[in-house]
């Protein structure tokens, strides 16, 4: 173990392993039904076992790892049903949010989103899957606390990370250049103040990702 590990709190280790293995798997690299190996990974970190005990727990709480009786964690599937079912009711709830919200936006708000894309575009060029993800995810959750919907929002925080997992593992095979872009349409349509157009065009938006991914 490094001789300054003692002075870094357990906490900000089990982070540091908790963001390492959500970014692997992510990205990919740690496959559906690989296992994760509590002694294994303090090895690797060259840590105690109690941190990474602590950032296994947080994955299994966002569900992309689980218990598996005589195997230990590994690291979860997510099938073409469940992103279905999903992009479904992400058609429904996403266009509520964003109907809710249009009366409430500000130009604070729109310079928000805006750089939430100037990052999405920097993280295309860098090819940072991980950036790409959860900007992605920062724009579209945007609405969805925006229309201060506490049912709506819970919805949204119980679906993202399996969205997150079906983008990453689709981008591999699909570009994302562009991605910036069509967010900036939607950025246009909301500042024309078309409700109705508006909603449609987040709808058209994940609709059209649905097609080019999965049918």
């Amino acid at each position: 173990m490094p001789e300054n590990s003692a002075i870094v709190p357990i906490h900000s280790i089990s982070t540091h392993v908790y963001m390492k293995l959500k970014k692997d798997i992510l990205a990919g690299e740690l496959q559906p039904g690989a296992r994760l190996i509590v002694l294994e990974i303090a090895g690797q970190f060259q840590i105690s076992q109690a941190p990474v005990r602590e950032a296994l727990e947080r994955l299994k709480q966002e569900g992309l790892i689980i218990g598996v009786p005589n195997k230990g964690s590994v690291v979860s599937n997510i099938t073409a049903k469940e992103i279905k079912d999903l992009f479904v009711l992400r058609e429904m709830i996403e266009g509520f949010a964003v109907r809710q919200s249009m009366p409430l936006l500000t130009e604070q708000d729109f310079s928000e989103l805006a750089g939430i894309i100037e990052q999405m575009d920097q993280a295309v060029k860098q090819n940072d899957m991980l950036s790409i993800l959860e900007l992605d995810m920062d724009f579209h959750g945007f609405f969805y606390r925006k229309c201060d919907n506490g049912a709506i929002l819970t919805l949204w925080k119980d679906m993202k990370t399996k969205l997150m997992r079906f983008m990453a593992i689709s981008n591999r095979h699909y570009t994302t250049l562009g991605l910036a872009d069509y967010h900036t349409v939607l950025i246009d349509v909301l500042r024309k103040g078309d409700v109705a157009a508006a909603e449609q065009a987040f709808i058209d938006h994940m609709h059209a990702y649905k097609i080019i991914h999965l049918d």
